[in-house]
């Protein structure tokens, strides 16, 4: 059972609580783009994955850097169908943009 704490307009569970922390503090979006990072290859499959070098968030602009010609390619033409799973995966807008480096 979880633990609730009576506050002066009503009963909050912890998870709950703490989630509306972290929404509401500066680490949420560096917590989401770890989110990302760890859900990365189940999103893109294993040889996107492979052969991207780093993903940052920052400002709602999701930055895929990698080395492969043919992969940034792919990734540009890509970039809606990228935002979609991402959005989806986290439950949120969080990403507005692809860059490819």
């Amino acid at each position: 059972m979880p633990y609730i704490c009576h506050m002066a307009y009503g009963s909050i569970s912890i998870g709950d609580a703490l989630r509306d922390y972290i929404n509401k503090s500066r680490m949420k979006p560096r917590l989401t783009e770890v989110r990302i990072q760890q859900n990365w290859e189940q999103l893109m499959g294993k040889t996107i994955a492979r052969y991207t070098q780093q993903i940052q968030l920052i400002d709602g602009k999701l930055i895929i850097t990698s080395n492969v010609a043919p992969l940034k390619q792919e990734l540009n033409y890509s970039k809606d169908k990228i935002i979609q799973l991402v959005n989806e995966m986290l439950g949120e807008v969080a990403v507005y943009e692809v860059i490819i480096k």
